[in-house]
């Protein structure tokens, strides 16, 4: 199928299942700026890179281009210390903030820059050594710790559930639903980013209220 139409069942897929709106966060990692265009072109307005350098590489281009001005680019891989910097110029949003000493160094190069950066606090749900996140039982003490840097905004937290058949993530996805309405307590918060290709009507179904879908969007790659 086309990306136009691959959009458009992922669209009414969402609209099954949640009365609320959902974001559909565009995964671009390793798509061609043609390919990106046409999910432009088909009403999408947020888009996700896993890696600093090939986001500044390709969307420095796709910025030159007219009408972009109004489309979010968010972090959504893993961020190494010294790509801080340039990810807090380069993007809208980070959806993988896991480590104190990252958020400090954001904190710093946010005030150098003039900026406030919205973050979401990834936690690794499933607990698992191959992944990075906050561990679940540490989530709230981090939270508290991180909204005390002024030029933070803790916008909401993100999970990847584990590697398995789809219905199984279910009691993951259960599970930080409830840390999300927990750690609400302490700092109210939009995002709950949870489902990706494989599993993201699970997510819906257990409160995501944004998606990252690649695949299911762009279709394999090389394909």
């Amino acid at each position: 199928m086309s990306i136009e139409e691959n959009v458009k069942k992922i669209k009414q897929l969402i609209n099954e299942k949640s009365k609320d709106k959902v974001t559909i966060v565009a995964v671009t990692k390793g798509r061609s700026e043609e390919d990106i265009k046409k999910a432009m072109g088909c009403g999408l307005a947020v888009f996700g890179e896993n890696r600093v350098q090939e986001a500044i590489k390709k969307w420095s281009e796709l910025r030159k281009y007219p009408n972009t001005s109004h489309y979010e680019l968010h972090l959504i891989g893993h961020l190494q210390s010294n790509k801080v910097r340039k990810a807090v110029e380069f993007f809208d949003m980070i959806e993988s903030l896991d480590k104190m000493k990252t958020a400090e160094k954001i904190n710093r190069c946010c005030g150098e820059l003039g900026k406030k950066m919205n973050v979401l606090i990834q936690v690794n749900i499933g607990e698992e050594k191959t992944k990075f996140g906050v561990k679940p039982e540490l989530l709230m003490n981090f939270l508290k710790q991180v909204i005390k840097l002024k030029n933070i905004n803790v916008r909401g937290l993100m999970t990847i559930a584990p590697y398995i058949e789809p219905e199984k993530t279910r009691i993951y996805f259960k599970r930080m639903k409830k840390l999300f309405d927990e750690a609400q307590k302490i700092k109210a918060m939009n995002y709950l980013s949870m489902g990706m290709t494989n599993d993201f009507i699970i997510a819906i179904e257990e409160g995501s209220n944004m998606v990252r879908i690649g695949r299911g969007i762009f279709g394999e790659y090389g394909g």
